[in-house]
């Protein structure tokens, strides 16, 4: 009788851990789906203007960043989450190696921010459990972020106001000359 009782409460200890495998598989099933699932990335993408593109052009780690934040746009939870540590490591050169031209207090706090966005995703990652919501959404964040730091590349060559009214007043006196100037041949 003891042997039966003991084989009963056996069975019932794997019948509960055959259970519990099998809510768990369900949730991994449901999780799967969500690490498949591609980024929402927002495809407004800032362009740099010609001056800002050619300093990028000659900046060999904003050129690989910039490869990588393009490959967002196609990738699914998964593929970032496996990207994530490559992704850290080229966002935390580009913070490192800005170049003296586009080097501005702006310049230097949008990559931070996408350097730590960069970090976060890595972070997020590589946990034991991740979740695919915030991957997707840090994922997101990164792109949006690294798009803020375009459009601070292309302030840098915007002129200011002052340009804008030295500009004007060239003109303004070239202007003149060219009238005196048809105004003294037209006397003669």
């Amino acid at each position: 009788m003891k042997k039966f009782i003991l084989f009963l409460g056996i069975l019932s200890i794997f019948a509960c851990k055959t259970e519990q495998d099998a809510e768990e598989s369900a949730g991994t099933v449901i999780d799967s789906t969500a690490f498949q699932a591609s980024l929402n990335i927002d495809d407004q993408q800032i362009g740099l203007n010609p001056e800002a593109r050619d300093y990028a052009l000659n900046w060999v780690e904003y050129i690989t960043a910039q490869n990588e934040i393009d490959k967002l746009k196609n990738s699914s939870v998964r593929e970032l989450m496996n990207d994530a540590g490559a992704i850290a490591q080229i966002m935390s050169s580009l913070s490192n190696s800005i170049p003296d031209s586009l080097r501005s207090v702006a310049v230097e706090a949008r990559l931070n921010v996408v350097n730590t966005k960069a970090q976060l995703l890595q972070q997020y990652s590589r946990k034991q459990e991740p979740d695919a919501q915030k991957i997707s959404e840090t994922g997101q964040e990164l792109y949006t972020e690294f798009n803020n730091l375009k459009i601070q590349l292309n302030e840098i060559f915007l002129k200011s106001l002052e340009d804008f009214e030295k500009e004007l007043d060239e003109f303004e006196k070239m202007e003149r000359q060219m009238d005196s100037a048809a105004n003294a041949s037209n006397q003669q």
